[in-house]
């Protein structure tokens, strides 16, 4: 594939020699300075003619990647993104390395060549120029789009396997499969990369520097994975960088394997920055977790799937309370703060569902359309009804006749008002000046749900999650990693923490719900026109102009 440098253009007040430079072939045994080929009998160009200089608003993808979540990165995170272009619109968002700021590191065969389990696969080790694209429906004419480098095993390691000192942390709220990533990254150094010194660090990033190291083995965790919660323990906050980072010098880690939420994800990028800042070699690899689904580029996360699964036994409970009842209503309420995909793909799978309410999409009580008159239209016809409900829905409703002080949690996450109790309420009180004889059953798993283990599927995710991050930091690099389209990939660390991954009510998903339910949308005119537009901006953010592009292209192409 052939490639250009890019430089991308000073801001304002920006020191000089600030560009995003590109990666060298971390994958070969020594780095190759870049050679421009040129055509016989034609002068070679002076290297800085081999460098495309393009502005900000003049390349979309650049500026969707400086502009996510409609935002400019912050100056310090300019620093650490790493972009290549290559024909056709093609753009690797790339991960940084070791290499980045520490260049004559050695390297080391791979001990999985030698590794028996691995004697009859065919390709051990992933080509250095395989990446993963972000968009995989583009249309005839599309630029590639932006990739992300592929999760795999590397010919080369930058560590040896007896020198690796490597720690695990579990940060912020419970989730299924927490144990099955634990097990494996443990057992997966050992089993694949002899790697004998492994800690836990107890009770989130606090532990750092607050607690003793936990010895593990894949003895000592051999039977966890069955187990709900996490062995290693969790708490919200606790971040302190330079004390995270002191720890971690102090004790010679070289390898931190972060497991946590967007939260935790971006506690890993201050601690990745500040490890780069002193110049110490050290891989930090972040595997993200949410039950809400609700991380920003990966297909999904694990612990959902079962998540989804598990609800499905509430729901069944209040469809069971609520058609042995005599205008029997069941609401159920599901986790989802700020995106309702476990209560869609719960009421999807369940089919007893006759009403999905999420954050993403407004709705009201009073008047015609609104949910009071479905619910009371719904009981004639049916003599009872299901609702669910996610978490954070309905929350600006709850404010208007509760006032409550904004209070958050040590992760910074809001304190939500209980929608499920608030609704209760609201359709008691409608009932009773109806006249209507009525029973409502109010459910709330929410934490039974996240502390059970992880179910088959998401076994087998956490599973390769771990195996991912393990030959990631093994070939140098700092990441977040997760399944883009079906292949796992190395994500920066600031493409997942810059906004978050929501249910998108003008999608044929949510058409199906609704058609599934036979529920209203609740929306006015305006709150679909406010929908499609804000779809439109993120397209646009995403993908660009696509003549912009291809002029830009073209500008690389013709630079070579």
């Amino acid at each position: 594939m052939a490639s250009s440098h890019i430089i991308l253009p000073k801001e304002e007040g920006e020191e000089a020699g600030t560009g995003v430079a590109v990666e060298a072939d971390h994958d070969s045994p020594a780095q190759r300075p870049y050679v421009q080929e040129q055509a016989p009998g034609k002068a070679a160009l002076p290297f800085s003619a081999t460098c495309v200089r393009i502005s900000r608003d003049s390349y979309p993808n650049l500026r969707a990647l400086r502009n996510a979540s409609a935002a400019e990165l912050h100056d310090d995170d300019a620093a650490f993104v790493k972009l290549e272009e290559g024909d056709y619109g093609y753009v690797l968002d790339d991960v940084p390395h070791l290499s980045d700021y520490l260049p004559d590191l050695p390297t080391f065969p791979n001990p999985l060549q030698d590794h028996p389990a691995y004697s009859t696969v065919k390709q051990y080790f992933v080509n250095a120029d395989d990446t993963v694209p972000e968009k995989v429906v583009v249309q005839k004419n599309s630029p590639r789009g932006v990739h992300f480098r592929r999760a795999g095993p590397r010919q080369r390691v930058y560590f040896e396997s007896e020198e690796v000192k490597a720690c695990i942390v579990t940060c912020g709220g419970l989730c299924p499969g927490l144990n099955t990533v634990i097990r494996e990254l443990v057992c997966g150094l050992s089993h694949m990369y002899n790697v004998n010194n492994v800690f836990g660090i107890q009770n989130g990033y606090k532990g750092f520097y607050s607690s003793n190291y936990l010895t593990m083995t894949p003895k000592s965790v051999n039977g966890i994975h069955k187990q709900g919660g996490t062995v290693l323990g969790t708490s919200r906050g606790g971040h302190d960088t330079k004390k995270i980072v002191d720890n971690i010098q102090d004790r010679g880690i070289n390898q931190v394997y972060i497991i946590g939420g967007d939260g935790t994800q971006k506690g890993a990028y201050e601690i990745y920055k500040e490890i780069r800042r002193r110049g110490l070699q050290v891989a930090v690899a972040g595997i993200p977790k949410t039950i809400d689904n609700d991380i920003a580029v990966i297909d999904k996360s694990f612990g959902f799937d079962t998540a989804v699964e598990e609800a499905q036994r509430a729901i069944n409970a209040a469809h069971v309370e609520a058609s042995s009842a005599e205008n029997g209503i069941g609401l159920v309420k599901l986790m989802g703060r700020y995106s309702g995909f476990i209560a869609m793909y719960a009421t999807l799978a369940s089919r007893d569902v006759d009403c999905c309410l999420i954050p993403e999409s407004p709705f009201y009580l009073e008047g015609e359309g609104g949910l009071l008159e479905y619910i009371d239209r719904r009981l004639k016809e049916n003599n009872h009804m299901v609702i669910v409900v996610a978490e954070g829905a309905g929350q600006d409703l709850i404010a208007q006749s509760i006032p409550a002080a904004d209070q958050q949690d040590a992760s910074g996450n809001k304190l939500l008002l209980d929608v499920g109790l608030w609704l209760t309420h609201k359709i008691k009180d409608y009932c009773k000046s109806k006249k209507m004889e009525m029973t409502i059953k109010y459910i709330d798993p929410t934490y039974m749900i996240r502390a059970i283990p992880s179910n088959a599927s998401d076994n087998v995710y956490c599973t390769l999650l771990a195996h991912s991050a393990i030959h990631g930091a093994m070939a140098g690099y700092s990441f977040t990693v997760g399944m883009v389209n079906g292949r796992h990939a190395y994500i920066p660390f600031h493409r997942v923490t810059s906004t978050r991954n929501k249910v998108r009510i003008t999608d044929r998903m949510w058409a199906r719900l609704l058609s599934s339910t036979n529920q209203p949308s609740f929306l006015s005119q305006k709150d679909i026109d406010a929908a499609r537009e804000a779809d439109k901006a993120a397209n646009s953010r995403k993908s660009g102009d696509d003549a912009k592009k291809q002029s830009a292209s073209v500008l690389a192409n013709g630079e070579k």
